[in-house]
């Protein structure tokens, strides 16, 4: 049985917090793959928003006319890359997803880059709901512009999302979750000062080494009681905590990640405990799969997510 009657889509097509193109096309590939159809068939009623509109870098993207930023803001700008075209694009994201929580439908964003995070989680603050996460990422993305070594913003999102990011991301973006109803899962790729950063933001991380010794029942079982604290569960997934064997459709990809099977059970469990209430789907990038492989699985994923069994 689906754990939702009626579902939401809003596209990010947006890659400029990234380093590497191709994940804007995402959304389109996602829809390609059959996402409503799919749903359908499982009596999911499904409206689809469209895609907001996100500048490309090719653009020349600037600061807008008349906006004053100190030296130290403008330090902060030049180690997030992009971003007041990502901020602005959030903004708009964090409006969309307020008006689908507020009607009581599930909201599900496709990216685009994982930058995303920070708009969905955003919007749900804003209609009163601070849920707990499941981010589900081969990465940790809680860098903050003092950290990040590389500026690329999908590297931030959860840092800003708890509040340990601050200039240049605006208060309403900021502090939307409780790091102590979050969970990190199949991480397997984090940069030294992420590590403090976990640990000061009380968020659990369960890695794949972790998940290698428990076993995916008993990692997702413990994922699914720390996000029970918060108000209803997000899931955050980016693909590339697949194996990319499985996924080869990312722009970063890192091998050892969950298996197929691993990632459904995962899905499987999150469907079966009915909490779910919000989703987001990152970092598909087609240049770089193989017959929109990836994109199939995400939506099979998804699907798995709203209560698709084998049986």
């Amino acid at each position: 049985m689906s754990v939702a009657r009626a579902v939401q889509v809003v596209g990010v097509p947006m890659d400029l917090g990234a380093n590497r193109r191709g994940v804007d096309m995402g959304p389109s590939a996602i829809r390609y793959a059959g996402l409503h159809r799919r749903l359908e068939r499982l009596g999911v009623t499904v409206r689809d928003r469209g895609n907001l509109k996100v500048a490309d870098r090719a653009e020349g993207l600037t600061r807008g006319p008349g906006v004053h930023e100190d030296e130290s803001f403008a330090r902060a700008r030049h180690r997030a890359h992009h971003v007041e075209e990502i901020v602005r694009v959030m903004s708009e994201l964090a409006a969309q997803v307020e008006a689908i929580e507020r009607a009581g439908d599930l909201p599900i964003v496709l990216g685009g880059d994982h930058s995303i995070a920070m708009g969905t989680l955003a919007g749900l603050r804003r209609a009163g709901r601070r849920p707990g996460v499941i981010w589900i990422d081969a990465h940790g993305d809680i860098n903050t512009p003092r950290s990040t070594p590389s500026g690329n913003v999908h590297g931030m999102p959860l840092a800003v999302a708890v509040g340990l990011a601050e200039d240049p991301f605006p208060d309403e973006l900021r502090g939307t979750v409780d790091g102590a109803s979050c969970v990190l899962l199949a991480t397997r790729s984090v940069d030294a000062e992420e590590r403090d950063n976990i640990r000061r933001a009380g968020v659990t991380a369960i890695t794949m080494a972790d998940i290698d010794r428990l076993g995916m029942a008993a990692a997702m079982e413990k994922a699914i009681t720390v996000a029970s604290t918060g108000q209803g569960i997000h899931l955050s997934l980016d693909i590339d905590a697949i194996d990319p064997d499985d996924a080869p459709g990312v722009g970063t990809p890192v091998r050892g990640g969950l298996t197929y099977r691993e990632a459904q059970l995962a899905m499987e469990m999150l469907a079966a405990s009915g909490k779910l209430r919000s989703i987001e789907v990152a970092e598909v990038n087609p240049i770089l799969d193989r017959e929109n492989r990836t994109a199939q699985l995400a939506v099979e994923l998804i699907a798995s997510a709203l209560g698709q069994t084998i049986l």
